[in-house]
């Protein structure tokens, strides 16, 4: 099965105030020592894919299907550093000719030569971490570009021949409104984008924001910020708008347009939700490899199913080549995963399939999808089983119903916005 490469660029020009990332402004004289750290990573994968997944089954796949550039700003590496991240990606691993390979761009980085150089480093899809298209929210959180910019620099992509572009937004920002919200959904449908991702604000002490909000403090325009309630109908007001241009959600935070040729779904982003391979490289960096299906016996609760792994999130650690925290995935986890991570996506789950997998394991995911179900969280059809649009807003309590170990951070690269 090819994997999805995801690798983090853990730099900003500045550290937005809801952002819960680990990624902050350093010197430029940073970025150079990075780069190379990043290239011994990269060329040193084989080795570390042997050693964590030897118990797997089999040896894991050098091919990938999709490449995920995030951060912080990768837009914010000058053209040689990029150049050399995907020389040496290529140089490592077998791209097939139809791979995915996306970079995530703070709108007002996007010069001629930047995206000259995305072209040559083969990258067909752009991600902008717009959240806001009114001028004033966007820099109330610390963002440096308008609205202007953002349109102009879509029209310029396109142009070069990049049209695999991604909006997107955030719904709580300091200073929103109804009005606003609105309009910031509705440009992001005029700009014709074929993917657009809104996320809610997440308030927790990892961020600035975050922790005025926790303290009930008025810093960061905090006592601006939309209540919970408020937000719940934004997010559903923007369902409903992108729905009614023919964007369609596809997951809890994601919105694609079809076009009858392919789809516009994020392929590297739907690794992780359906449980396929990927691997992480950088600062905070989160990697899964899985079992080999012909060879282990994955019904067997002796058998790990597969392995996760992460780099840390201090650049210090990553740069004085800390070790990987490494988590088996046993086979109770693996069936937890598999319901909170399909359930993210609107097709939601097959339990016939899960059942088939996982056999005796899967007994008290069932047991939680009555559940459920008779609580309007979810919907059943036959052995379909999905998110309603009340369980979309109430996510995180659903997933919880299917925990029945203390989990670890499942990292998933890039499902965020930073």
């Amino acid at each position: 099965m090819p994997l999805g490469l995801y690798i983090s660029v853990p730099f900003c020009r500045t550290k937005c105030s809801y952002c819960n990332f680990a990624s902050d402004v350093f010197s430029k004289s940073a970025y150079e020592n990075y780069v190379a750290r990043l290239l011994e990573d990269i060329a040193n994968s084989g080795q570390l894919m042997w050693e964590l997944g030897s118990g797997l089954g089999s040896a894991a796949d050098d091919t990938a299907d999709s490449i995920y550039l995030g951060g912080g700003t990768p837009s914010i590496l000058d053209a040689p550093q990029l150049l050399r991240i995907f020389a040496a990606v290529r140089d490592r691993f077998a791209i097939t000719p139809d791979a995915e390979i996306t970079v995530e761009c703070a709108p007002g980085t996007l010069t001629d030569t930047l995206i000259e150089t995305l072209l040559q480093c083969g990258v067909n899809r752009v991600s902008l971490g717009v959240q806001s298209f009114v001028d004033r929210e966007a820099h109330a959180v610390g963002r440096l570009h308008k609205r202007a910019t953002v349109v102009e620099e879509i029209a310029r992509l396109r142009e070069a021949g990049i049209d695999n572009i991604n909006v997107d937004l955030i719904a709580g920002l300091p200073h929103q409104t109804v009005e606003s919200w609105a309009y910031s959904v509705s440009e992001a449908i005029a700009t014709g984008v074929p993917h657009v991702s809104v996320y809610m604000l997440e308030v927790d002490d990892e961020s600035r924001l975050g922790r005025e909000l926790i303290a009930g403090g008025v810093r960061y325009h905090a006592h601006f910020v939309p209540d919970d309630d408020m937000i719940a109908d934004f997010y559903q007001q923007a369902c409903e708008m992108l729905s009614d241009a023919s964007i369609e959600q596809y997951e809890i935070s994601n919105f694609a347009r079809a076009d009858g040729l392919q789809s516009n779904q994020s392929r590297h982003n739907l690794k992780y939700w359906t449980r396929q391979p990927y691997l992480g490289f950088g600062v905070d960096a989160h990697s899964m490899l899985v079992a080999d299906r012909h060879v282990a016996d994955l019904r067997a609760e002796s058998q790990n199913h597969a392995v996760r792994f992460a780099a840390s999130d201090s650049l210090d650690a990553y740069m004085n080549r800390a070790s990987h925290t490494t988590s088996p995935v046993s086979a109770q986890a693996a069936v937890e995963e598999s319901f909170f991570l399909g359930l993210r996506l609107n097709r939601g789950i097959d339990l016939e399939q899960i059942r088939e997998e996982f056999s005796g394991a899967f007994l008290e995911g069932e047991s939680a999808v009555e559940q459920c179900v008779r609580d309007g969280l979810l919907e059943q059809y036959g052995d379909n089983v999905r998110l309603t649009a009340r369980g979309r807003l109430l996510s995180n309590e659903v997933f919880a119903r299917f925990l029945t170990e203390e989990k670890i951070k499942v990292g998933t690269g890039h499902v965020n916005p930073r």
